[in-house]
């Protein structure tokens, strides 16, 4: 067993199998379910947009231009221009040279208004003011709780259509905290907010996994007085044990398709990989060594597998066919390398990298090797790619509190999610799917 305040997190982190088997006391304050955002850095190249205050929006629970306009400031490729005094609604035709002269490329106007049976009803209007055309429009009736989902939703449509790419702002995270010797996953908004309680008891929780379809959790669960593997249905709440076996159960990795989780497994003595179909069936052994295996992560296509080993003497990431096969290392810079998490383009892997006594988030070019180090933090844990593959979300630690931090690939542009007194773990990107 492992202490699991934030020294004995780090001490977990120099010991390949205190990976495998994570417990003890936590104390973490328990999260809250409202965050705040801070940005940080300038990025090169931004798309300069003005997102006016939507007519009315004073008279809603929330703030619709708001949350856009922390959607798109902490992806990184926009750069907010202040309107002033201006404002207008979606039914309005602004002069494009107008805005030109403002050094504006894009404005976004609209409305919210209360209707007679309770529901919202929200209007935006998209333009390009280089171009001078209208770009999208949008009106939506939601109910009052899914004001922020219709903000996040109108986020990725503008994010779409001038990155002609995928947006993520109506994707969720899940994530972990501790208050009280009560552990808690939680599922929230991307940007941290509207955070809803998943699963809670007075045993850790650890090593959270989303299934690719967004309707499943996978996590590690100490409340059988050992670690087992659940899947629980997000929706429903309903769950399953899926990996119970004798010795310690842990570190779940759903494969792409979602038909199969890969588990570490001590069953059999020290840590070895081993692949099951989603129900926990079918059971199949995938490494067999004297070393430590462990913390599995599937490449895009399926078709590799990536993990930790200390086989050639301290944790480095190897990979190896999915069907199994003879491991190939990947990572050689540091002599401290962990918690691999892959790219849904099948372009990058982001990593935890000791670099002078310092934990980093570090990302790899597949293609050619390269790496990079994206943090200047010495704290950082668990990195996890946005569907889209722009972002990596991971925990650090800073101003003497865990938090949630978000950063671009060139580390450009870093956002905060957290708020006072408020500390949270293992964050992990949902898919695409809500």
């Amino acid at each position: 067993m492992v202490e699991q305040n934030n020294a004995g997190r780090r001490a977990a982190l120099k010991s390949l199998a205190a990976l495998s088997c994570l417990a003890g006391p936590w104390a973490w304050p328990l999260a809250q379910s409202q965050f705040r955002v801070e940005i940080s850095g300038v990025a090169a190249t931004q798309v300069p947009i003005t997102i006016l205050k939507l007519r009315d929006e004073d008279k809603s629970p929330q703030s619709v231009s708001a949350i856009v306009r922390a959607d798109l400031e902490r992806s990184g490729l926009f750069k907010l221009v202040d309107a002033g005094a201006v404002a207008f609604d979606e039914s309005a035709r602004p002069n494009p040279a107008d805005w030109r002269g403002r050094g504006v490329d894009a404005l976004t106007a609209g409305s919210v208004a209360r209707l007679a049976d309770g529901r919202f009803d929200v209007r935006y209007r998209l333009w390009d003011m280089v171009k001078g055309s209208e770009l999208a429009a949008q009106a939506v009736a939601v109910p009052r709780e899914d004001l922020r989902l219709a903000a996040h939703r109108i986020a990725d449509e503008i994010y779409q259509k001038l990155t002609g790419e995928r947006g993520v702002f109506s994707t969720r995270i899940a994530y972990v905290s501790k208050s009280a010797g009560r552990y808690t996953l939680w599922v929230a908004d991307a940007d941290g907010e509207a955070a809803q309680v998943a699963v809670a008891g007075p045993e850790p929780i650890i090593s959270p996994a989303w299934s690719p379809d967004g309707r499943s959790l996978a996590y590690v669960s100490f409340e059988a007085r050992k670690a087992m593997v659940y899947v629980q249905e997000i929706a429903s709440g309903k769950r399953r044990v899926v990996a119970g076996f004798r010795g310690s159960n842990s570190a779940p990795a759903w494969s792409p398709d979602g038909s199969q989780l890969i588990v570490t497994l001590t069953r059999d003595g020290l840590s070895q990989l081993y692949a099951m179909d989603r129900q926990g069936e079918n059971l199949r052994r995938l490494t067999t060594s004297s070393a430590i295996d462990t913390e599995a992560a599937w490449s895009a296509d399926g078709k590799s597998i990536f993990f930790i080993s200390d086989r050639g003497g301290g944790p480095q990431i190897y990979r190896m066919p999915a069907a199994g096969g003879a491991p190939e290392r990947v990572t050689f810079a540091g002599d401290h390398n962990i918690s691999p998490s892959l790219s849904p383009d099948g372009r990058w892997m982001a990593y935890v990298s000791r670099q002078a006594g310092a934990f980093r988030v570090a990302l790899m070019d597949l293609g050619t090797g390269a790496v990079t180090y994206l943090t200047d933090t010495a704290d950082d844990e668990s990195p996890s790619f946005s569907p889209n593959s722009r972002l990596i979300i991971y925990a650090t630690r800073s101003g003497g509190r865990d938090v949630l931090m978000t950063t671009t690939l060139d580390g450009s542009i870093k956002a905060r999610l957290g708020a006072p007194q408020v500390d949270v773990r293992e964050p992990v990107w949902g898919p695409y799917g809500r």
